[in-house]
């Protein structure tokens, strides 16, 4: 097919042409001086309907916005800034992405080349500002280099373990003119043709870790962000159907796996199901999908899944072994190599006589029933949990759920069920004030489909002017603030590890009026307080086709419990949950137990 040569257009035609090339439907970013020559292209190519920007208010808000895009859709998320503070404005965005593994491109104006490097009126060092939490990054020194070095920047993105790019554009060559342009094919670059990732099978490891799956009695699946990434919901529930395998998710997790079926246990960690992590303490193999034993995972490392064989499937070599050896590593696509290792099993199934799983999942079965999450019924206040509880039980089953940081979000990870790439919070920076611009993110992405950001009073200061791009675009998002008048968890953990001293963490005194915060932006607002009727309150704002922002007053001193506290393993939370593994065992299970011991002897003997 033959390139088709246009005459004297310009850098920033080019780069809007190659984003529009790759697909890229949404921009989101706030224009300024050094990047005026791209929005003036811009405003062409949007009066045509061939791309569409959506203005936030601050800069921050429109990296978290094309973060939650693209954890959404799958498909890198852009957004644009001007130099200066323009450009670090991002910074916080940035971070957040490249540590949750989010495909993004950002675009950020520079001064003039000729003005580089003599303190320039909103001249900083984007490039080496963001070096250590970017993926890759790019200084733009010629117009002619801007669509092949756009390809690569999109491709790098979204390929191998997907991270934030960065490209910075002089402001004069956003304007320089290129001569005889030729649009170039998405990804047809000559400088990547050694990156590109190649996935390679270890099939001698994918039978060793079938070995370890049909001689275990109790399994665990831990599955993280990676899982989700690669849409690897369906591998990892045949996995888990065909070996029975209970499973535990990370706070990226969610959504990986059916959250209402028997084998699901919620998430684990810091502030995880009792059962879950009670199930990580005494498993036998852990197989971790997708997940990187981070600290508010693991809580004391050695104490860790210490008596488990460890298999770990990640795409990201620099992850195996960083902080838990495995016995079995599998490095590559997750959904590649689950299909790969559940299809040679399959094939191979009359080689493998399997343990039963039966007993193992009435032991946890029991930890369920003994530690459930709670519930605190109100006193002088609704409890959060019951707040956010009964806002899962009245959203539609297809509803996005955002999050803030802090007690909210970890109740928001217990009691709220999502599907499939519809949970989007902060996990691994936890960034306060991600949860109303991821929002409006989520919700261009998918403008029918429900979406509920649910937030403490303290995050949602962090950027509420975003209410005006929310009124703006006539976004139809449900805001729930839980309110507290407290920094939630920072008053828990003074209270429990600080004889609470409330240094800084109270919010009352400052604090707006939210309902008529809203309704000055023109948005719905609701109070609800203990008295008013819960649930008609959440049904009527979903019942609004448009935004709604709800203050939910709740109790101000509950804590989010279990806890498990810095230094100590995951069977020593805080909370109602004392740790003694022979209380709930039955006489049927011990006699069970007594069985599988004999049937495991004989299969030893027939071996043999």
């Amino acid at each position: 097919m033959e390139r088709v040569t246009l005459h004297q257009v310009s850098g920033s035609f080019a780069l809007i042409d190659g984003l529009v090339k790759n697909g890229i439907q949404h921009i989101f970013g706030y224009p300024g001086g050094a990047i005026l020559p791209i929005y003036d292209e811009l405003h062409a190519w949007e009066k045509q309907g061939l791309i569409r920007h959506i203005l936030v208010r601050h800069e921050q808000a429109a990296a978290h916005a094309a973060d939650a895009y693209a954890r959404t859709t799958g498909q890198v998320g852009v957004c644009f800034a001007t130099s200066g503070p323009g450009a670090t404005n991002l910074v916080t965005g940035i971070a957040t992405a490249q540590i949750d593994s989010v495909p993004m491109l950002i675009i950020t104006g520079q001064v003039g080349r000729t003005f580089i490097g003599t303190d320039a009126f909103q001249e900083v060092d984007i490039f080496g500002i963001t070096l250590p939490i970017i993926k890759h990054s790019y200084t733009l020194g010629e117009a002619g280099d801007i669509l092949e070095m756009l390809n690569e920047a999109i491709y790098i993105a979204k390929t191998g373990r997907p991270g934030p790019v960065l490209i910075d554009i002089p402001k004069d060559v956003g304007l320089e003119i290129i001569p005889g342009y030729s649009p170039i094919a998405p990804h047809n670059f000559l400088r990547l043709k050694d990156y590109k990732y190649k996935h390679h099978l270890n099939t001698i490891r994918i039978h060793q870790a079938i070995y370890y799956l049909t001689h275990s009695a109790q399994p665990l699946l831990y599955v993280g962000g990676g899982a989700v990434i690669s849409d690897a919901r369906d591998e990892i529930t045949r996995l888990a159907r065909c070996f029975q395998i209970p499973i535990t998710t990370t706070l990226k997790g969610k959504g990986a796996f059916d959250e209402n079926h028997y084998l699901h246990l919620g998430m684990l960690g810091m502030h995880g199901t009792a059962f879950a992590n009670f199930a990580v303490n005494e498993c036998d193999l852990l197989i971790a999908v997708g997940a990187r034993f981070d600290d508010r995972v693991t809580g004391k490392l050695d104490e860790f899944a210490a008596g488990a064989k460890i298999i770990h499937i990640d795409i990201d070599p620099a992850e195996i072994a960083k902080n838990c050896i495995p016995q079995v590593a599998l490095i590559g696509d997750v959904k590649i190599i689950l299909q790969e290792l559940i299809e040679i099993y399959t094939n191979n199934i009359d080689q493998y006589e399997e343990k039963s799983t039966l007993p193992w999942r009435h032991r946890i079965n029991a930890w369920q029933e003994a530690y459930p999450l709670l519930i605190p019924a109100p006193e002088e206040a609704y409890s959060p949990q019951q707040v956010i509880n009964e806002i899962g039980k009245v959203a539609p089953r297809e509803t996005i759920f955002t999050t803030d940081v802090g007690q909210h979000q970890m109740w928001a990870a217990q009691f709220l069920k999502c599907g499939s790439k519809k949970w989007v919070s902060s996990a691994g920076l936890g960034t306060m004030g991600f949860g109303l611009p991821s929002a409006l993110g989520a919700q261009t992405a998918y403008p029918k489909t429900p979406v509920v950001c649910v937030t403490g009073d303290a995050s949602f200061q962090m950027n509420p002017q975003e209410l005006g791009t929310i009124a703006q675009y006539k976004l139809p998002i449900k805001i729930a603030i839980v309110n507290n008048k407290f920094q939630g968890m920072v008053r828990q953990w003074q209270e429990s590890f600080y004889d609470s001293r409330y240094s800084h963490s109270n919010m009352s005194e400052g604090q707006p009026n939210f309902v008529k915060l809203a309704e000055s932006y023109g948005i719905k607002g609701l109070m609800v307080k203990k008295g008013d009727n819960l649930t008609e309150k959440i049904q009527e704002a979903f019942d609004f086709k448009g935004p709604v922002l709800i203050d939910f007053r709740v109790n101000r001193e509950e804590n989010c419990y279990p806890m498990v506290a810095p230094g100590k393993s995951n069977s020593q939370m805080l909370g109602q949950f004392d740790y003694d593994p022979d209380i709930i065992f039955t006489e049927e299970w011990k006699i069970e137990q007594e069985k599988l011991k004999g049937q495991n002897k004989l299969l030893q003997l027939k071996r043999k």
